[in-house]
């Protein structure tokens, strides 16, 4: 039997709630911001039912994880994840354990930074239509699943509402200025690499991933989270192979359900049988086992 699932923080938060995602809340507690990660779960912008236990606490464990091993790249929000540190307005910290993160309270920059290493998902669609990843050119006979030669910066402007939008590199330096995109871009390159290379370590594949970021008192930071199976794309390189749809380490047995069930895509859907759920927790669970070396 799976422990209870947190479907929201709400209840056990007393501060006032700035933001909620499909995933995160984020509540304002004075000097810094305090995020919740919930064991929500999405798919086609709809909430599913029920939530995936475990899935909140690893998602932010893995962050934390990342936030430490990465911090001689550049400066992220992190000031701490201990749930103990929370103040009285805190009703239920058991709860909230292994779910929560003090962090600095920066301004997004409504770009989201994609990197993709290998031609799959978005970018794969994108080239057979144009043989481009936007706006990059590729190589002509390029493969589903590829290695690219060199890994690729392939940004999106952020909409809180619907689906972000793919956009040139020359469009981010309109939007958000030549320098800023500049750094912008080599800093999600250098993350990429670094994670790429920790993680063939351990028998992953890091395919693409995506990061945010924000500037606090003018110095870039990265914010959200970071490698982790709801902003990656890890594969097992026991799985790897070119032209294929290769089962990604993260919520696919949802994904795959759901794919296989009648549900239109446009009205509530049915909540996820016992089995999808219970799978989807172990998928969490092993892609916290490989990256960290830890069971959870």
């Amino acid at each position: 039997m799976l422990p209870e699932a947190m479907s929201t923080a709400v209840p056990y938060v007393g501060a006032p709630l700035v933001y909620k995602g499909k995933v995160r809340e984020l509540y304002d507690i004075g000097e810094h911001f305090l995020i919740a990660v919930t064991d929500r779960i999405s798919a086609f912008d709809y909430i599913l039912q029920p939530a995936v236990p475990d899935k909140g606490n690893i998602l932010n464990r893995l962050s934390v994880h990342w936030f430490n091993e990465t911090r001689g790249i550049v400066r992220n929000h992190m000031v701490h994840a201990d749930v103990n540190k929370l103040g009285s307005f805190v009703t239920d910290k058991e709860r909230l354990r292994d779910r929560i993160m003090v962090t600095r309270k920066a301004r997004r920059i409504d770009i989201e930074c994609v990197v993709r290493g290998y031609l799959t998902g978005g970018g794969w669609r994108q080239y057979q239509q144009t043989g481009e990843v936007n706006g990059i050119k590729l190589p002509d006979g390029t493969r589903k699943n590829a290695r690219l030669p060199e890994p690729i910066f392939t940004p999106a402007a952020k909409n809180d509402v619907g689906h972000d939008e793919d956009i040139s590199f020359e469009q981010m330096k309109r939007s958000v200025g030549a320098e800023l995109s500049e750094k912008l871009r080599d800093t999600s390159l250098q993350l990429y690499e670094f994670a790429h290379q920790r993680l063939s370590e351990r028998g992953i594949i890091l395919a693409d991933c995506k990061f945010e970021f924000g500037l606090l008192d003018g110095e870039l930071i990265l914010i959200d989270e970071l490698f982790t199976p709801d902003s990656s794309r890890f594969w097992a390189e026991e799985n790897y192979a070119l032209d294929i749809e290769i089962d990604s380490m993260d919520k696919e047995p949802v994904r795959t359900y759901l794919a296989e069930s009648d549900w239109d895509k446009n009205s509530e859907p049915d909540p996820l049988p016992p089995h999808v759920v219970e799978e989807t927790t172990r998928r969490y669970r092993e892609i916290y086992r490989r990256i960290t070396g830890v069971n959870r």
